[in-house]
């Protein structure tokens, strides 16, 4: 009976329970409908509460989301703070991904498929810092996802961009053999031919 009523109670996440997962993790089925007052993601079955972020974080963010907007190539699509099914219990929510649109109905996505992922970017904040170095890219990596730029900020608080590409053997990230860090200048290829100048994503 006791084992009935604690199935009854992880049947689907919410305000009063989201924080007590079963025991093998919240699925994705039992947390979308899930209304809290803070942004969130779905981490290997927890929900993870994304922190509040200050305007260095959403300029950055949102600049270079207007710049490889602008840079892409027809088949990809470029989106800020959706979310990537990567499986059941993994739904992040990147500040930045591009995904190969083609075949998909974009206008009808709840959650861009993993295998149409190609580049995830996080912008670390003070808060985030552990996820964006460690945790995002490990998951990001195990999941397939070609490229990961983890955005820092300097000490004269112009972007700095950590390029990695995943190494399918090893199964991780491995920084980019061209130009793993880029500063004053983000000049790359992959997904895209793309050039920004970092000083001006901060410009105001």
């Amino acid at each position: 009976m006791a084992a009935e009523a604690r199935h009854r109670q992880w049947e689907q996440a919410t305000p009063d329970n989201w924080m007590y997962p079963p025991e093998d993790g919240w699925t994705y089925d039992q947390v979308r409908e899930l209304i809290l007052p803070f942004d969130w993601e779905l981490l290997d079955g927890k929900i993870m509460v994304r922190g509040a972020t200050k305007w260095w974080h959403n300029r950055v963010r949102n600049q270079l989301f207007i710049r490889l907007e602008a840079a892409r190539s027809e088949s990809f699509a470029v989106d800020a703070e959706q979310t990537i099914f990567l499986d059941e219990r993994n739904v992040p929510r990147p500040d930045i991904v591009v995904f190969d649109k083609t075949g998909l109905d974009i206008r009808t996505l709840d959650c861009i498929p993993v295998e149409k992922a190609v580049l995830a970017v996080e912008v670390v904040s003070p808060g985030s810092r552990k996820e964006d170095r460690f945790l995002k890219p490990g998951v990001f990596a195990e999941a397939g996802i070609d490229h990961y730029w983890r955005v820092e900020r300097s000490e004269d608080d112009v972007p700095v961009v950590h390029e990695f590409w995943l190494h399918h053997e090893a199964g991780v990230y491995a920084p980019s053999p061209d130009c793993p860090t880029h500063t004053g200048k983000l000049r790359t290829t992959v997904p895209f031919p793309v050039e920004i100048d970092l000083a001006s994503l901060i410009d105001v």
